[in-house]
């Protein structure tokens, strides 16, 4: 059997940085050699910073760069010299977590390969099972069809996307019920035909895959002519905005219907903890309808560079074509007690463990009162009794924590976006 001792993986992203690198820990004697078009990137991955953050990616890069990994932008040469080439030859599609990738690339729950039903592709299929098999058990290694391949990867994230949809919709009841969310997900969860995982409601799922791939089988249903299938995968997506709307339209609602020239902090930037990610990410979508509104956000997350952050903001979808109000309602901050300094709001948009450790007493010191805090990530539920002895008004996802609002009178005109619509254009000054 032909044996694999050059790989070539194109893109130093997300995908390919993490993959192969790990592809040259666990085989030493295989030469593997990313190359991407971006120099920042490339160079970054050959620095001290690598260009995102995962646990124990570094360890792993330091572990074989310069013996067997290699960074690159020379792609001619690095194609012409592989046995494999990530993308161009199989459909090996990847099944990460972000802020798990090393552990899931170590230690898979399935590899998945998929090639033509000719001679020559299943020998490819061979080869690349040979590279796999130096750490991953055989029984875990799939091979199929191209097709079953790739749609398989699009319907695994689907149904993991509509879990997360799923147990969101039944939150908007709870909140409505006086039930708990957490309480129904765990007794749903202990029914084994159903499990636990992903039943955890929040602001909304972000990433680069969930959206991307529901919408992807979305386009071929509709492209083969499947319009109640497609309608269907699209609902996923739908309760997913409305979520994050509906989020958004709760801050307004308890700021006694107006946060225009208001302070929010904004905890949490990145899709989720412990990635640096902000594909897609719920916070984005938050700051946007927030800003829409004329809130003034002060944002702070442990890993997601300041312009990271602003870029992200300045999409013209996102700054509704006015990227200069960016610089005027957002402040990036490099710590959480600054961003909450006479804010009238503390709004925890991805679920860092170290926002469970703040000292919220002095938090609570520095807000203007009555100070709110609104979880969408769930991460402040064993703290609800000591956090409304100190003061704090709290809101919650799934859940409602105090029995009465602070009574308020509406304004006579209150701009304001809806849970079931998108948040409307404010005019330029």
């Amino acid at each position: 059997m032909f044996q694999i001792k050059r790989i070539c993986c194109i893109g130093a992203g997300y995908v390919g940085g993490p993959t192969c690198s790990v592809i040259a820990h666990m085989c030493p004697e295989i030469t593997v050699t990313v190359v991407d078009v971006n120099e920042s990137r490339i160079k970054a991955w050959n620095s001290d910073t690598l260009p995102i953050y995962e646990p124990g990616l570094k360890e792993v890069v330091e572990s074989c760069r310069g013996r067997n990994l290699f960074f690159s932008t020379d792609i001619d040469s690095a194609i012409r010299d592989a046995d494999l080439v990530f993308i161009s030859v199989l459909s090996n599609p990847e099944f990460l977590a972000e802020g798990t990738a090393v552990r899931d690339l170590k230690e898979p729950d399935r590899v998945l390969i998929g090639g033509d039903e000719t001679a020559e592709g299943q020998r490819a299929i061979r080869a690349l099972c040979a590279v796999y098999e130096h750490w991953v058990p055989q029984a875990r290694i799939i091979t199929t069809n191209t097709w079953s391949s790739e749609l398989s990867k699009l319907a695994a994230n689907a149904f993991l996307a509509q879990r997360i949809s799923s147990i969101n919709s039944i939150s908007a009841l709870c909140e409505a019920t006086g039930a708990d969310v957490e309480e129904v997900a765990k007794a749903i969860g202990m029914d084994q035909r159903i499990g636990s995982k992903f039943l955890k409601a929040s602001v909304g799922f972000g990433g680069s895959c969930f959206q991307k791939d529901v919408l992807n089988l979305v386009y071929l249903c509709e492209a083969l002519n499947l319009p109640e299938v497609a309608s269907y995968w699209q609902q996923v997506i739908d309760m997913n905005e409305y979520q994050r709307r509906r989020f958004a339209c709760r801050i307004i609602d308890c700021l006694f219907n107006t946060v225009t020239g208001k302070k929010i902090a904004l905890l949490g930037f990145s899709f989720k903890k412990d990635t640096g990610d902000t594909r897609e990410s719920s916070s984005i979508y938050i700051s946007k309808y927030l800003m829409d509104e004329g809130a003034k956000l002060f944002i702070y997350d442990p890993k997601v560079l300041k312009e990271q952050i602003i870029h992200d903001l300045s999409q013209p979808n996102i700054s509704e074509d006015n990227p200069e109000r960016v610089s005027e309602l957002v402040t990036v901050t490099s710590d959480p007690y600054e961003a909450c300094q006479s804010a009238h709001a503390l709004v925890i948009c991805t679920e860092w463990d170290m926002f469970k450790e703040l000292d919220y007493e002095k938090i609570y010191k520095k807000m203007l009162k009555p100070a709110f805090i609104f979880d969408g990530r769930r991460v402040l539920d064993h703290l609800h009794a000591p956090l409304q002895d100190i003061g704090f008004q709290i809101e919650t996802i799934g859940k409602k924590v105090a029995a009465t609002r602070i009574p308020y009178t509406p304004a006579a005109v209150c701009p304001r976006i809806t849970a079931t619509e998108p948040p409307p254009k404010k005019a330029k000054a």
